[in-house]
C-alpha cells in the first residue's frame, strides 16, 4: 500500500468489516489479495479460519515461477481457498498474461478447480478474451468491470465506446463472469451515481445478472466512498432488475462462481 496515503497504509481487521455487514444483512464476504505475496495470502487464510463470515479467500502466486505450483496443490486443500489474482494491472507489459512462461499457471487452476480473477484495464480486454477462449475450462470474473476510467469520460472524453465493445465481447464469447465493483475509484472525486450508470447498466445488459456479482472493493473504496454510499449507490443502479435478478448480483452469482457453501 502506498506508505504517503493514510486510508490504505493501515491495519484493516475482520472487526472493521463485521458490524458494516451486520448493518446490511450481509452474511459473507470474500477477501482478495492486495499484495503480490505469499505471505499474504497465508495471513488472509488465517483471517478466514478465524472468521466465519469470511467465506473465501484469492490469493496470489508469481506466475513467472513453476515452483509455485506447490503453493497451489497446498492451498487448494484449505476449504476457504477460491483461487488466485496476479496483479496485471501493474505489470507494464500488457501481452505479459499472454507470455509462453505463464502457460503452466493457467493449466493449473484449471487442474486444481480454482478460479482466475482478472485484473486489469480496457487495455488488456484482447488479451484477457484470448485466454478465455485458450482455456474454456478456466473459471475466470473479469475484476472491476475492466477498470473503465470513468474520470476521463467525466472529463469529456469518450472512452465508453471502446469499452463497452470490449466488455460486450468477453460477455458473448467467453463463459467468464463481471464484478460489479471498483468504479467509484475510476472517477473522481465528485462522482455521482448517474456517472456510473451507464457502465453498470452495460454490464447488466451484455452478461446479464447471473452472470454479475457486486463488489465492495473495502477498504480501497474508501478512497472515494465508504461501504454504505457504494452498496446504497448499487442498490441504486439496479433497482430496475426483479427481486431475483438482484439477488443474483447481491451474492447468488459469488456463491456459485466461487461455489460457496
Amino acid at each position: 500500500m502506498p506508505q504517503d496515503n493514510a486510508t490504505l497504509n493501515r491495519a484493516y481487521a475482520p472487526h472493521d468489516l463485521a458490524q458494516i455487514l451486520a448493518a446490511h444483512d450481509i452474511d459473507g464476504t470474500v477477501l482478495v489479495q492486495a499484495a503480490a505475496t505469499l505471505h499474504e495470502t497465508e495471513y488472509m487464510l488465517g483471517l478466514a479460519d478465524a472468521s466465519p463470515f469470511v467465506k473465501g479467500v484469492v490469493g496470489w502466486i508469481d506466475f513467472e515461477d513453476p515452483s509455485h505450483l506447490k503453493h497451489l496443490e497446498s492451498w487448494a486443500q484449505h476449504p476457504k481457498f477460491l483461487g488466485v489474482r496476479p496483479m496485471i494491472q501493474d505489470i507494464p507489459d500488457v501481452d505479459w498474461m499472454l507470455r509462453e512462461d505463464v502457460q503452466w499457471a493457467y493449466a493449473a487452476l484449471i487442474d486444481l478447480d480454482l478460479t482466475f480473477d482478472a485484473l486489469g484495464f480496457a487495455q488488456h480486454i484482447p488479451n484477457f478474451l484470448t485466454i478465455a477462449q485458450r482455456y474454456p475450462a478456466l473459471r475466470v470474473v473479469y475484476d472491476h468491470a475492466m477498470k473503465p476510467q470513468i474520470r476521463d469520460q467525466r472529463a469529456g472524453k469518450d472512452i465508453f465506446p471502446a469499452w463497452a465493445e470490449g466488455m460486450r465481447r468477453l460477455a458473448q464469447e467467453t463463459s467468464g463472469m463481471c464484478k460489479m465493483s471498483g468504479l467509484v475509484t475510476e472517477a473522481d472525486d465528485a462522482w455521482q451515481v448517474e456517472d456510473l450508470a451507464p457502465f453498470t447498466a452495460h454490464v447488466l445488459e451484455v452478461f446479464g445478472p447471473d452472470r454479475v456479482m457486486w463488489g465492495s472493493d473495502w477498504p480501497v473504496c474508501r478512497l472515494l466512498a465508504e461501504y454504505d454510499v457504494w452498496y446504497a449507490a448499487a442498490q441504486t443502479l439496479t433497482r430496475g432488475l426483479s427481486a431475483d435478478e438482484k439477488a443474483a448480483v447481491f451474492g447468488g452469482s459469488a456463491a456459485r462462481f466461487y461455489r460457496l457453501s
